[in-house]
């Protein structure tokens, strides 16, 4: 099987596009035509199809590249023969037996290989002449397709000053978006078109009086079918949808929130936007320069529906939680300003989230570690034989799954209606790790089923891939319940944050020797601090306090971990 790389096609002569979303993965199997990637521009975004069907043996993008015409994009080992080589015996056959061609309309040639995207801003540039008239009729211009498409959003109002090259409109089908922009400097005289309405080549926009005194030729009547010639194959697709008859008149007032000129979101965000209800200038984003991404809308949209209808109705009134004022804090002093890692901001959503959205309680205690800390000195040798190292985790991993074992309300989960609870037949427990881009939770699975040697090895192995940001997403998921350790950095407790859906987590903090009443004299005992929070929807503080008991007696005497 021959393996084929799959290029950027032609993308309109822009000099880069951004890679906004990845669609496939190493190890899928591609059908020809298969969207592969989403690259977006300053006007448009397109997704960039397969030329060859097979498997996807390399991924050579990533979220954030730039890329141009003639990038590789992928390598596809083929399922059979290329494309050009299965399309050779039909190309054989039509010039065996030759179709007459089609007689041109009068004053009319067949157009020949339009481009999937049209460039607009060409298509426009062509149609405008000089004329005596300074009012213009700006017209859809060349889509590629004859075929109406949908106007998703109008850009300008009447009585807008529209600078040339200005957006007008923004037109969208199932594989791209564009802006039409304006052809000249001017007034917008009158809006032809509705939002949500379908549009075609020719079809009328809006009135323009144009400053210079420019003007657009008469828009032409579509072209007919037959004068469109097919798209190359690895072209980006042409914007296509179903005719429909051109929409009636706009209102002017209702054409398109004056706010959204100044939201930084891509056609594909604000598609999702518009299929979602959500208003854009309610989102915060978290992209570069604030633009709005996928995971934005989406963490918005769940916030909404886990806050309830009143909250979201609510945010949507302006009744959300009130903002933190902007403070320009270089007027009191010198400031440095640096970009915040993707995982810190990550981490900032998910804990804001956690914090609105989980009633948390927090209960401390101390467990007595001094005989677990004596045998864990005694394995020392041991541990340099089997080449790793015995820290406390391991025990504590180990401990919390016994008393997650007996205590199944930890180990369950609440459904999003909330009238269920779903117990896990199964003990996973994520592990916080602190790397330098910030806090990420492996999984470690079948925590009840691993020995004390297996899991110590799998902590140093988990743990180092997550400082050198080599974890899988599937390592990072299917916790029942997570540990959360400061280890030797300090403190005498701390609350964390429970990592919904889970309904809780065990805080950890720096273990001392102090002196511990026995009943008859003080003795000096290495004590640990620990702070268990929980989810008071799902538990409460009898099932806290007994979760709590049993954990400080296992971790207190670890030959009850056997039994």
């Amino acid at each position: 099987m021959a393996k084929q790389q799959v290029t950027v096609p032609d993308i309109g002569g822009a000099e880069g596009a951004e890679v906004i979303e990845l669609l496939v993965a190493v190890g899928d199997e591609i059908a020809l035509d298969q969207s592969l990637i989403v690259l977006e521009s300053d006007k448009a975004s397109m997704e960039i199809p397969s030329t060859a069907a097979g498997t996807l043996v390399e991924l050579l993008v990533a979220e954030g590249q730039e890329l141009a015409e003639g990038s590789v994009v992928a390598i596809i080992e083929a399922a059979g023969d290329s494309p050009a080589q299965q399309a050779a015996p039909s190309s054989v056959a039509d010039e065996s037996e030759p179709e007459p061609e089609p007689e041109p309309e009068p004053e009319q040639e067949a157009t020949s290989e339009p481009q999937a995207a049209a460039h607009v801003e060409a298509a426009v540039a062509s149609a405008v002449s000089p004329a005596q008239s300074a009012e213009q009729v700006v017209p859809v211009p060349d889509i590629g397709t004859d075929e109406a498409v949908e106007l998703i959003e109008v850009c300008v109002k009447v009585g807008d000053a529209v600078a040339e090259g200005d957006s007008l409109v923004v037109l969208e089908s199932d594989k791209a978006s564009m802006e039409v922009p304006a052809p000249a400097a001017g007034e917008v005289l009158e809006i032809l078109v509705a939002e949500g309405g379908s549009v075609k080549q020719g079809d009328p926009l809006l009135r323009l009086q144009s400053v210079a005194g420019d003007s657009i030729a008469p828009a032409p009547a579509p072209a007919p079918a037959a004068a469109s010639a097919p798209v190359p194959a690895g072209q980006p697709k042409p914007i296509a949808k179903a005719a429909v008859p051109a929409a009636a008149p706009a209102k002017p007032a209702a054409a398109a929130p004056a706010s959204n000129k100044d939201i930084y979101a891509g056609p594909a965000v604000r598609k999702l936007a518009r299929e979602f209800g959500v208003e854009l200038g309610l989102v915060t984003g978290t992209g570069p320069r604030g633009r709005i991404l996928k995971e934005d809308l989406q963490s918005f949209v769940q916030n909404s529906l886990k806050a309830g209808p009143a909250a979201a109705a609510a945010a949507a009134a302006g009744g959300a939680l009130p903002t933190i004022p902007d403070i320009d804090f270089s007027a009191f002093g010198e400031v440095e300003i640096t970009q915040r890692s993707k995982l810190d901001k990550l981490t900032a959503a998910n804990m804001q989230r956690n914090w609105l959205n989980v009633p948390h309680v927090t209960q401390f205690d101390e467990a007595d570690i001094t005989e677990l800390e004596v045998f864990r000195a005694s394995l020392k040798a041991e541990a340099e034989q089997r080449g790793t190292r015995l820290t406390p985790m391991p025990f504590l991993l180990k401990a919390c799954a016994v008393a997650l074992r007996d205590n199944p309300k930890f180990c369950s989960g609440l459904a999003a209606d909330g009238e269920q609870l779903v117990y896990k037949k199964y003990i996973h427990i994520g592990m916080a790790v602190d790397t330098p881009a910030g806090l990420v939770v492996p999984v470690i699975r079948d925590v009840d089923k691993k020995t004390i040697w297996e899991l110590a090895e799998e902590v140093l192995l988990l743990a180092g891939k997550a400082r050198d940001r080599k974890l899988t997403p599937a390592q990072m998921q299917g916790g029942c319940f997570t540990i959360s350790s400061l280890g030797n950095i300090g403190g005498n407790g701390f609350t964390p944050i429970v990592n919904a859906p889970e309904v809780g987590i065990l805080g950890v903090s720096r273990a001392a020797m102090r002196p511990v009443w026995d009943g008859e004299v003080f003795a000096p005992r290495k004590m640990l601090p620990l702070s268990l929070s929980y989810d008071h929807r799902v538990i409460n503080g009898g099932d806290g306090g007994r979760f709590f008991a049993r954990l400080l007696t296992l971790l207190a005497d670890i030959r009850q971990l056997v039994m």
